[in-house]
């Protein structure tokens, strides 16, 4: 047993361990499969606070694992036996509408930020639901729906406020410490405990979707006109094509409730008349008729991200890979896989065009993102019996695409999938820098929870870590 009187001593927020009342709930992830049981859980209020449970954890000899806002679908954010810094509380937002930037708390979800942002026609790109915590998407990159137009959520990061694993305190931007700024941009929480982040806004006055949904037998060649619509499409086209399960929505026909259906979801940075004309190749397909539910309209952005949010209480498992090409074949791979699905069941197949800002960014650690598309096995089910089933399909969507795949992958979408996959979602290259980077600034390894970096002066081969010396 621990003895964390002194801890509770001196931390502005709770301390919790396995006997105390709150203990589970506050361990509980998004992903019910992660059953991993800390030993301590600090729910830190202030930076001070972050630094006290971190002083704590290298006096006691714990392991350690930083808890943002979000998913962590991977169960990164806990770790067995050792001291979790809990962010959640530490969840302010603060927009500046002049400067066109938000202030936001390492335990802040993108709900938040989407609708503080929203009250000054302003926006950024964030996760794909509202549940999706800041910190954690953005420092792995941070894809999104606004993405093709606004870049990734870590090409909008002006400075980032860490605290070290020494309990130093930092501020990393363009001018300072800029190594450090440069890998938390798609790196992510290697480095230290990032307590707050500061993003470019943009405008976006008007914003719109469509929505339409076929059935499951329509989707080859639904696919195929995707493909294509995305090909002549502007920067201010985004969205995405996803196999699922027909939701019992008023807009799906009843025919297609609980049935394996095909989805196009379009978002446009603009309104719903000009997207009308952009989709019209969409909205064909089949010829006549077009799809069995179309859902086409004007809507604020931050109501979107919550209309998507994922179901909570599913055991999860998820994976991806970047296609280079997307010709007709793979796509006819693609949607055959999708018989391989858990389904019924919240499981999702995606298929997500890149391209636009994405594209042109400038250079972060995450490499191939002049990737066209991006294929992402997004598995949720209630039964442990279908985790074999589950992880079957992910891995064998991937498998089939494999002769497409620029052999790298967005990391924030994968669990641990060993030490190759971190090493390609980055390059040998750009690993060996942040592995310098990491040297630097968390030389003990302490923040090893995340497709975990080790510093250049150590050489490890267990588990998934990879050794770098220079």
């Amino acid at each position: 047993m621990i003895d964390v009187s002194a801890l509770r001593g001196v931390l502005g927020g709770s301390v919790l361990t396995r006997d105390d009342e709150g203990f589970e709930a506050a361990r509980a992830l998004f992903n019910i499969a992660v059953e991993t049981s800390p030993a301590v859980i600090a729910q830190c209020t202030t930076t001070e606070d972050v630094g006290q449970a971190l002083a704590f954890a290298r006096d006691s000899g714990l392991p350690v694992a930083v808890r943002g806002g979000g998913h962590s679908v991977a169960g990164a954010s806990l770790v067995q036996d050792g001291l979790v810094l809990d962010l959640r509380r530490m969840d302010s937002v603060t927009v500046d509408p002049d400067a066109r930037t938000a202030v936001v708390g390492g335990g802040a979800t993108w709900g938040a930020v989407d609708r503080a942002a929203q009250e000054h026609g302003l926006a950024t790109t964030g996760g794909r639901v509202s549940t999706t915590g800041v910190a954690g998407l953005t420092l792995g990159g941070g894809s999104g729906w606004l993405e093709r137009k606004f870049g990734l959520a870590c090409d909008n990061l002006l400075s980032v406020d860490l605290v070290l694993a020494d309990g130093r305190t930092v501020t990393a931007t363009e001018t300072e410490h800029p190594e450090l700024f440069w890998a938390l941009h798609g790196g992510g929480g290697n480095f230290g405990v990032a307590t707050s982040l500061t993003f470019r806004l943009h405008p976006l006055p008007e914003f719109s979707i469509a929505l339409l949904l076929w059935p499951h037998d329509q989707g080859a060649d639904v696919t195929l006109r995707y493909r294509d619509f995305l090909a002549g499409a502007p920067d201010e086209v985004g969205g995405a094509l996803i196999y699922l399960t027909g939701p019992p929505e008023e807009f799906v026909p009843p025919d297609l409730v609980g049935q394996l259906c095909c989805a196009v979801l379009v978002t446009y940075t603009g309104p719903e008349a000009e997207l009308r004309e952009l989709a019209a190749p969409l909205l064909a397909v089949p010829e006549p008729g077009g799809p069995a539910a179309t859902v086409l309209t004007d809507i604020p952005y931050a109501d979107l991200q919550s209309m998507l949010d994922d179901p909570p209480g599913f055991r999860n498992y998820w994976s991806a890979e970047y296609l280079a090409e997307l010709p007709d074949e793979a796509a006819r791979r693609f949607c055959a896989s999708t018989y391989d699905m858990v389904c019924p069941s919240p499981s999702q197949q995606a298929l997500l065009p890149w391209g636009g800002a994405v594209a042109r960014a400038v250079d972060w650690p995450m490499r191939h993102r002049d990737a066209p598309w991006v294929v992402h096995p997004f598995g949720l089910w209630a039964d442990p019996a279908d985790d074999e089933r589950g992880r079957r399909w992910a891995h064998g969507l991937r498998d089939v695409l494999r002769p497409w795949s620029t052999g790298a992958t967005y990391l924030n979408f994968i669990g641990d999938e060993g030490a190759d996959r971190v090493v390609a979602g980055f390059g040998e290259a750009n690993y060996a820098r942040l592995a310098r980077v990491k040297a630097e600034y968390d030389p003990d390894d302490v923040f090893n929870r995340w497709h975990n970096i080790v510093p250049a002066t150590v050489r490890r081969g267990a588990g998934n870590s990879v050794g770098v010396t220079d």
